[in-house]
């Protein structure tokens, strides 16, 4: 049997030309390419979308045309973006050919391109003997995104995300056994769901590891699939063992900044025994992000704008807040002007002051400052005989003697000025009052003179 792949398709009306585009290339192909059926593993639309939303009847048009040509099986994906029910009106979109809804746990077998699905989570020993004499061309082990939810209200929302691992390995144990007689029988047995692997890399190049996934490798090889078609990483991978065949189709389009690898559709050659898939490209948007840990490098973005045309390009960088006006997003947006989109991002880095520790501690000026100059390294002397001209001298006085050092070294650097110690020589000895003996107006009338002067 050969299988068209799709999945994530992720139609909305941010993504609508993206997903439009992608996506009906890969239905062009896939009928050209003689496929014997078609089968998306969820998320085809990327949130609840109106009835008359243009996605949603590009998407039933797109649907349509591949039911032209082969049956087509629609796999309930993430609630959060296909709602329950969403995928219901797509079976009324078969045209030559049915379009089957998976939204629960069953098994469906395909006769004569025609979809025969099992009254359970699995077929029946008396099911299988109708079953096989009918030689069916393969046999679908559907497994759609199950409700978290519910099952917390069941076993409590702590073992939730655990137990359901539990119960999807249990579930794949229990279709291996029927896999397994229909293998041997000659019958191609396929797998499709809608979940995490643990240990498989995302769009991003993260590693998804934890408890909290719903499937392992092993218990994917356990269910005795010939080829297991995953959805929901959006970067295409797969692992093989024996005969058997797991992947993952990835998006069928370039949604997100800092994807890493191709978009595209899988091409399946499964028979029992043997499954290989090919990654076939579609035309996705390309996305290059520009990252500076400083302000932009302009000539290092003039090197990308010149590779640049009809590209989304994303450029970040982070300054301090004080210098966020030494950069030029008009330059840059020139730079990119015939980019396809350009989107910048700035990081702005507060300035933090923190207090010297223990300055607080300290009962006078020149104790603080000589506090912050130990634990700014500074050198203090200078500083301290500074705050002491500034104390007890003249403003007039404070200024002739800095004319007096420029007329003295006019050739000077104003910097070795300001290194040498101020000449306090020039400040006059104040006369300093002494301690009161009568009234405070008598002691104020002896200091008269002095404040006057």
């Amino acid at each position: 049997m050969f299988a068209a792949h799709f999945t994530d398709l992720h139609y909305s009306p941010d993504n609508l030309q993206e997903s439009d585009r992608c996506f009906g290339f890969a239905v062009d192909n896939a009928i050209a390419q003689q496929a014997s059926i078609g089968v998306i593993s969820g998320d085809s639309t990327d949130h609840r979308l109106d009835a008359h939303a243009p996605a949603l009847n590009a998407l039933a048009k797109q649907i349509h045309r591949l039911a032209d040509a082969m049956p087509v099986l629609m796999l309930q994906g993430t609630y959060s973006h296909e709602p329950p029910g969403t995928l219901d009106n797509f079976a009324l979109m078969g045209d030559q050919f049915d379009v089957y809804i998976a939204a629960r746990v069953q098994q469906v077998a395909v006769i004569d391109r025609k979809f025969w699905p099992s009254n359970g989570p699995v077929f029946t020993a008396e099911e299988l003997k109708t079953l096989l004499p009918m030689n069916p061309e393969a046999v679908f082990t559907c497994l759609p995104t199950l409700h978290k939810g519910q099952l917390a209200v069941s076993v409590g929302a702590q073992k939730a995300s655990t137990d359901m691992a539990e119960i999807l390995t249990d579930f794949m144990l229990r279709a291996g056994k029927v896999n397994a007689q229909l293998r041997a029988a000659g019958i191609a047995t396929i797998g499709v769901s809608h979940g995490t692997v643990n240990g498989c890399t995302t769009e991003h190049g993260v590693t998804m590891a934890g408890f909290d996934h719903e499937f392992s490798l092993a218990a994917l090889f356990e269910a005795q699939c010939d080829a297991f078609m995953l959805g929901h990483i959006h970067k295409h991978q797969q692992w093989v063992q024996g005969g058997q065949t797991i992947a993952y189709g990835g998006s069928i389009g370039r949604f997100h900044y800092g994807e890493i690898g191709e978009k595209g559709y899988l091409l399946w050659d499964v028979e029992s025994g043997n499954a290989q898939c090919e990654l076939i490209p579609t035309p996705s948007r390309q996305m290059i992000t520009v990252d500076f840990d400083g302000p932009p490098d302009i000539a290092e973005l003039e090197r990308v704008a010149a590779t640049a045309a009809e590209c989304f390009v994303r450029v970040r960088w982070q300054v301090d807040e004080e210098h966020r006006q030494t950069v030029d997003r008009q330059a840059i947006e020139a730079l990119f002007a015939s980019a396809a989109g350009l989107k910048v991002e700035a990081r702005i880095l507060p300035v933090v002051t923190s207090r010297a520790k223990g300055i607080s501690q300290e009962v006078s000026l020149d104790r603080k400052l000589s506090r912050w100059c130990e634990l700014s390294s500074v050198d203090a002397d200078p500083l301290l005989a500074r705050l002491q001209l500034l104390a007890l001298g003249d403003a007039d006085l404070i200024t002739h003697a800095v004319l007096a050092r420029l007329d003295d070294a006019t050739d000077a650097p104003v910097s070795g000025l300001l290194e040498a110690n101020p000449p306090l020589s020039l400040v006059p000895e104040l006369p300093v009052p002494s301690a009161p003996t009568g009234s405070v107006l008598d002691w104020l009338d002896s200091t008269g003179d002095l404040f006057a002067a």
